[in-house]
């Protein structure tokens, strides 16, 4: 009965593993969301707007006040002046941004540009939008991690396939930068050589910028693709609330482009969600004026995340993975099959089952990156781990994992 446009994707990888997690009693390291809430004066400002009378439909393209905190958020970033009302619309989260933009941008037949491993949303948005995707592959680093830690940051793409999946089709590229699950973050001088292949070609660039914030390298900063030369004419940003102050499930998300890139997206959310959810917006507009609460609120995540991400790599290292440190996200790529003593069971063929298998069997759920594959064998080894969580939880999943590994180690 599933239309056939969606019948391949099945039910989203996270569903399935926290379902899975759920089951078990497992340590949750799939689906990327804190187990922390995010900073108080956002949830004062909430239960102010809720009692507030903030309670009816917003304003489709989003409260005013909220549009102007964008607005005025960008300019601090950017140093670019943008009208609120033209160019900034307000989104259930940044999924359905996505979502707008391929529907409100993309005609049937139009290609677009995906680099894998890429976000599930990604390629259901392009079908839905009668796209066809070319894929261009972040491939992980060569060479044996030393101590089992690969440098910040190493996938890397090549450059000439980038330039290939151009062509006269091409309507855009989709940047996810800082990107999960690899956690890289795209160079300025990738970043160019995509801009001049969108100019040279009349293409669009679509950025999923959700953790513009987390970045963990200073010689990796984020760069946004439309503060480039010419850029920002052919640019559409996108972003969300929830990864920057730990409020997934507010899912207040944002879209910034010209006017003409604002409309197309516009005509599509109208139909979608239509509005958002009004008094979050207005918790959100609140919020987002005390920029200095907001500043430190920031700087106090990145170094809980950074100390997350080292605690985590390391043990992960210790027990036997070959593990990608992240320069950005919150998400770790371990390999679990190429370094000595590997702990793949002889019975587990890939990533999907590995996942699979792990919440029973160690009480920690990951997610197989292969999900994130056009071709599904580039991530067969490899499992996704969110950092993302207090060090009593990831104290709690290194040490189930390191009991796990201790017996299968012994059953060998």
């Amino acid at each position: 009965m599933i239309a056939q446009r969606l019948a391949p994707f099945g039910t989203t990888i996270f569903t399935e593993m926290t379902l899975l997690a759920n089951k078990h009693g497992a340590v949750n390291l799939a689906q990327g969301f804190p187990d922390f809430d995010g900073p108080s004066f956002f949830l004062d400002a909430a239960a102010e707007a809720l009692q507030g009378g903030q309670n009816q439909y917003a304003r489709m393209f989003g409260l005013p006040a909220l549009n102007r905190a964008l607005a005025d958020r960008w300019q601090r970033a950017t140093g670019a002046e943008i009208d609120p009302d033209a160019q900034v619309t307000v989104t259930s989260g940044c999924t359905e941004a996505i979502a707008a933009a391929m529907l409100g941008l993309v005609n049937p037949g139009d290609e677009v540009i995906l680099f894998e491993p890429f976000y599930d949303s990604y390629r259901a948005s392009v079908a839905m939008a009668g796209g066809v995707p070319r894929f261009v592959t972040l491939r992980e680093p060569t060479g044996a991690p030393r101590d089992g830690l690969a440098a910040p940051g190493a996938f890397w793409f090549d450059p000439d396939e980038l330039r290939r999946a151009f062509s006269d089709r091409t309507r855009l590229i989709l940047i996810n930068t800082p990107h999960n699950p690899t956690g890289k973050v795209f160079t300025r001088e990738e970043l160019t050589l995509a801009a001049d292949l969108c100019t040279r070609n009349n293409a669009i660039a679509l950025t999923d910028e959700v953790y513009e914030h987390l970045t963990y390298e200073p010689d990796q900063p984020h760069i946004r693709m439309a503060t480039l030369p010419g850029m920002a004419e052919r640019t559409l940003t996108l972003s969300s609330l929830g990864k920057t102050f730990s409020l997934t499930g507010w899912k207040i998300g944002w879209a910034i482009g010209t006017p003409d890139l604002t409309r197309a997206v516009r005509a599509a959310h109208q139909f979608l969600t239509f509005a958002t959810a009004t008094p979050l917006q207005a918790a959100a507009a609140s919020a987002l004026a005390r920029t200095d609460d907001c500043d430190h609120a920031i700087g106090s995540l990145v170094a809980d995340l950074k100390a997350a991400r080292g605690l985590l790599a390391g043990a992960l290292a210790r027990l036997g993975f070959g593990v990608h440190i992240p320069a950005g996200a919150y998400f770790i790529l371990a390999d679990f099959t190429r370094r000595p003593g590997a702990l793949r069971p002889d019975n587990v063929p890939d990533d999907a089952a590995f996942c699979r298998s792990l919440p029973a069997a160690a009480g920690v759920a990951a997610v197989p990156p292969s999900v994130f594959y056009q071709n599904r064998g580039l991530g067969a080894g490899l499992v996704r781990f969110a950092f993302c969580k207090r060090p009593a939880t990831l104290h709690e999943a290194v040490r189930r994992l390191g009991v796990w590994a201790t017996d299968r180690r012994a059953d060998q």
